[in-house]
């Protein structure tokens, strides 16, 4: 749609949207409720800011000529909803521009209906400011609306990476922003376009994988999230997108050092080995692996805004040994991204983001410095998200400014984008969230599309002898911890920020799927392994991962104290004691031996008597475990394919496609088939057929692994000329 003809779509929808509420407070009354009313007096003599009937460009025009410089930086800070909680007024004394909810950060009552109560009571105090401007709320829901008990809870980014669906991934981004807008939230901080190239790295599952191709397709999700707000304004269940984190989050190097370190600290004093980390690399490289899926989000979904990375990036060309905090890195925020790649929304800061940047007067000072605020403001930041350190904030950048050591040009650029955006938005003409679509958070739909997800996540690593599908009327023993535990199959960022075990959302659990799918089964349960096998003569053991999120999931890296004594466990590429002790025990006791991985991440499980007939990638599936268990039992067919390698040893990571001397257990786009025939894939097939049958070349994994980056790439007589010999031998 051109410009204009958006600009005058936008006008006339605001417009009507405001004539409806005027109506409706005509009708009610004084029983309407005080956000129901419209702004006071004629609309023909209020400022032009406030008449929706103006292009977008005025109306910033004319608001940012009308704002102090202490609005404008207030414009600029957001604060957490708990450090306002307690005095709202706060809202309206510190002209705050925005809140958020960290990760486990709800009402009081986490209850749909109770955030809308919350959002709004919040709103009213932002509308009691001189110049009504309104707040923007924002959230981490990345991978549904996961900090609000009831909602659906979708597989973590890694299991959509291995559906290879990007329309799946559009589709649950969607759902996604219906149940967010539903609760009156307008901005999710998610999609993560990040490239994760070692699996030790604690967000490996906040990934869709680590191929720059494959990821850049996903950025689907961003379309998903704002629809088509961007062009033509954004509807009442779509939300404004956030591309991160902006970049090579994914690429930074191990710490042996500081793991080897972390060994006798107690907790607090450990530190993270990989997240938050340098990323050594040429520009070349960066530009190829970790700038390349930005590409789709910025120019064919225009994302509404970024968050730089707490990393930071070395340059390999001068020389290594001086690496640059992202959110300290002019070049890559403003000549790169607002520059050379036109970015024309707003820039957001992660989680006190400068306070990581070093202030060369006191490097040791991990607090806010007059330093720290306007490196960040001038490399290109626009709004900084300061969750209890806001006023703080505010009064190091006017003194800053005052100085002249931040120029108002940068101020003024940083204040148009986020009100551009509060325009866009609508908030200025409905700053108040409706509770008229609550039924949308957990809804049968979007549940069944979850489910849909699942199934077509699960990767077949295994399946000799056929051992799937399952019979629906076998004898089933069911074991292992991760078969009936919700919280542990939703991982991170479900309901609190690294996420806990046990029954802390609704859903499914996989054992609950399997009673639902197949419930002429006689099924036998036991979480250790330990009850008797009895007549059956088919096991299915679910294993994987505890909960974590961020540096606390990193291989080597700190122990999470405050956190359930689930998550204390020490993170590991390989499994469990425990868990491998299940595998062997009952493994050893039936005829066909069922293993499903539950993970954010490849667990590598040891077989040395080849007792374990199938083997399943199943991530970290969310609420819906019952997808799950319609591959098992054939009701879908595994569809799935690894997003990234899965390594025969802990040893060999960090291990990738076109890494020169690559010999994984499963290379990078494996992925068995069940439910018959499908032309499209049949030479990876046929490809995978020669292995399993012994008659492949001994650099298969490499040939597999090449032709899947080939494909995604675009060129797939490349893909079927590299598969091909892998089939011949």
């Amino acid at each position: 749609m051109p410009r204009a003809s958006a600009l005058s779509f936008l006008r006339t929808r605001r417009r009507t949207a405001f004539v409806a509420i005027a109506a409706v407070t005509a009708l009610l009354g004084p029983l309407a409720p005080a956000w129901a009313q419209p702004p006071a007096g004629d609309p023909q003599q209020q400022p032009l800011y406030l008449d929706a009937r103006q292009s977008t460009e005025r109306r910033v025009a004319d608001l940012l000529g009308r704002m102090t410089l202490e609005e404008k930086i207030g414009q600029m800070t957001q604060a957490e909803r708990a450090a306002v909680a307690d005095d709202p007024t706060k809202v309206r004394t510190q002209m705050l521009g925005s809140l958020l909810s960290g990760g486990g950060s709800t009402p009081a009552e986490n209850t749909p209906a109770a955030w809308v109560e919350m959002v709004n009571s919040f709103q009213e105090q932002a509308l009691k400011t001189r110049l009504k401007i309104p707040l923007i709320y924002g959230i981490d829901a990345v991978h549904g609306h996961g900090n609000v008990h009831g909602a659906t809870v979708f597989p973590h980014n890694i299991g959509l990476g291995a559906t290879r669906d990007p329309k799946l991934t559009e589709r649950i981004g969607r759902a996604t922003a219906e149940e967010v807008r539903a609760t009156g939230i307008p901005w999710n901080f998610s999609p993560c376009l990040c490239v994760s190239r070692d699996e030790r790295w604690g967000r490996t599952y906040e990934s869709f994988g680590e191929d720059p191709a494959l990821v850049a397709q996903m950025a689907t999700a961003v379309k998903g999230l704002q629809g088509d707000g961007p062009r033509r304004g954004w509807d009442d269940d779509e939300v404004l997108a956030t591309a991160k984190h902006f970049a090579g989050d994914g690429g930074t190097r191990f710490d042996t050092a500081t793991a080897e370190a972390n060994k006798t600290k107690p907790w607090w004093e450990q530190k993270y080995t990989i997240d938050q980390g340098i990323t050594v690399t040429t520009k070349q490289d960066f530009a190829r692996l970790h700038l390349a899926p930005y590409l789709p989000a910025l120019h064919r979904y225009d994302v509404g805004s970024v968050m730089p990375s707490f990393s930071s990036v070395d340059w390999i060309e001068d020389g290594v040994g001086n690496p640059t905090k992202m959110h300290a890195h002019k070049d890559l925020l403003t000549g790169t991204l607002k520059g050379k790649l036109d970015f024309d929304g707003f820039v957001i800061s992660d989680w006190e983001g400068i306070h990581q940047i070093p202030d060369p007067a006191d490097p040791a000072n991990a607090a806010l410095t007059a330093y720290k605020v306007r490196t960040g403001v001038n490399a290109g930041t626009d709004m900084f998200m300061e969750p209890n350190t806001s006023k703080e904030f505010q009064d190091l950048l006017l003194a800053e400014v005052q100085a002249g050591r931040v120029p108002m040009s940068r101020i003024d650029d940083a204040v148009a984008r986020i009100l551009t955006k509060k325009f866009e938005l609508g908030l200025f003409e409905n700053p108040y969230a409706s509770a008229d679509d609550l039924d949308e958070v957990g809804s049968r739909e979007h549940r069944a599309l979850a489910r849909s997800a699942v199934a077509k996540s699960q990767v077949l690593l295994k399946n000799a002898g056929r051992a799937l599908p399952l019979g629906s009327k076998d004898s089933l023993y069911v074991a292992g911890r991760n078969a009936d535990n919700l919280g542990n199959q939703a991982g991170g960022w479900t309901i609190s920020w690294q996420g806990e075990s046990g029954d802390t959302i609704p859903g499914t659990s996989v054992l609950d799927g399997i009673r639902q799918v197949a419930p002429k089964a006689d099924i036998t349960y036991s979480a250790d392994g330990s009850a008797p096998v009895g007549d059956a003569d088919t096991a299915v053991v679910v294993v994987g991962e505890t909960p974590y999120a961020e540096g606390y999931g990193d291989v080597g890296g700190p122990e999470c104290g405050w956190c359930g004594p689930a998550n204390h466990e020490e993170k590991s590429l390989s499994l469990q004691s425990a868990d491998q002790k299940v595998v062997d025990e009952v493994c050893a006791a039936v005829d066909t031996c069922v293993v499903l991985i539950v993970s954010g991440r490849p667990q590598i499980v040891a077989d040395p008597q080849g007792r374990i007939d199938a083997l399943v990638a199943s991530w970290l599936p969310g609420s819906e475990g019952a997808g799950v268990a319609d591959v098992l039992f054939g009701k879908q067919p595994f569809t799935g394919r690894l997003p990234l390698t899965w390594p025969a040893s802990a040893d060999q990571v960090p291990i990738n496609v076109g890494d020169r001397d690559y010999r994984p257990a499963y290379p990078y786009g494996w992925g068995l088939r069940t439910g018959g025939h499908d032309a499209a894939f049949a030479a990876q097939d046929r490809a995978q057929d020669a292995v399993l049958a012994g008659s492949a070349p001994a650099n298969w994994a490499s040939l597999i692994a090449e032709a899947e980056q080939a494909r995604l790439a675009g060129d797939g007589d490349k893909a079927n000329v590299l598969l091909s010999r892998v089939d011949r031998g």
